[in-house]
C-alpha cells in the first residue's frame, strides 16, 4: 500500500487511498463506504438546487459532487460509486435534481454523463489531476464537457428540441456556474493535498 509521502511525490495514487486499511478485509470495507459515501453525497447535493427560467434542467450541486467524488476516489470507485447513484435512483430512490426518481425525464441523460465523468475524472486524478490549480481546473473543465456531451443530446431527444436549443436551454445557462464549482475545487483538491504532504 503506498504511504502518504509516496503519494504526495508521485502520481499513481488518489486521496482516498491515503485511508489506512491494515488488511485486505478492511480495505474493501473501506472502500464499499467509500462507493457508498460518495453516492449519498451526490444524491444530497443534486437537492441544492435553482431552476432555470425556459429549462427542464436545474442548477444544482450534483455535477460538483460528482466530479469530487470521482477525483478523490479513483476511476473504479469513482464509476461503482455513480453507478449505484443513478441505479438507486431509477429503482425509485427520490435523490436525483428536484428529488426525482426514475429514468423518464429529459434531464436523466445528466445523470449518465455524470457517471462517464466520474470515471474520466478519477483516472486524471490517478495521474496528478488534482495536484495543482491548474490540473484540477482541466479535469473538472473535461469532467464538465462529458457530461454535456451525454446530457445536451439527450436532452435534445427526450425534450423534442433541435440541438442548438438544447444547448441554450441545457448548456449555456450553466457555464458560470460550472466556473465556480471548477474555482472552488481548485482550491479544495490541490490543498487536501498540500496538508497530506505537511503530515
Amino acid at each position: 500500500m503506498a504511504t502518504a509521502a509516496t503519494s504526495v511525490t508521485g502520481t499513481g495514487t488518489v486521496l482516498a487511498d491515503l485511508l489506512p486499511a491494515s488488511s485486505a478485509a478492511r480495505a474493501r470495507v473501506r472502500d464499499a463506504a467509500l462507493i457508498l459515501g460518495g453516492a449519498v453525497l451526490t444524491g444530497v447535493t443534486a437537492q441544492i438546487t435553482v431552476p432555470v427560467p425556459g429549462s427542464p434542467v436545474p442548477v444544482s450541486g450534483q455535477t460538483f459532487a460528482a466530479l469530487l467524488v470521482g477525483t478523490a476516489l479513483g476511476a473504479r470507485r469513482g464509476f461503482l460509486s455513480l453507478a449505484l447513484y443513478a441505479v438507486a435512483g431509477m429503482a425509485g430512490m427520490p435523490w436525483f435534481a428536484e428529488a426525482r426518481s426514475g429514468a423518464a425525464f429529459p434531464s436523466f441523460g445528466y445523470v449518465l454523463g455524470m457517471l462517464l465523468a466520474a470515471t474520466v475524472a478519477g483516472a486524471l486524478a490517478r495521474r496528478g489531476g488534482d495536484r495543482s490549480a491548474l490540473r484540477t481546473a482541466g479535469t473538472m473543465a473535461l469532467g464538465s464537457a462529458i457530461i454535456y456531451a451525454v446530457g445536451v443530446p439527450y436532452l435534445a431527444l427526450a425534450a423534442h428540441l433541435s440541438l442548438s436549443q438544447a444547448v441554450a436551454a441545457g448548456l449555456t445557462p450553466f457555464l458560470i456556474g460550472d466556473a465556480l464549482k471548477a474555482a472552488l475545487a481548485m482550491g479544495v483538491l490541490p490543498s487536501a493535498w498540500r496538508l497530506v504532504g505537511r503530515r
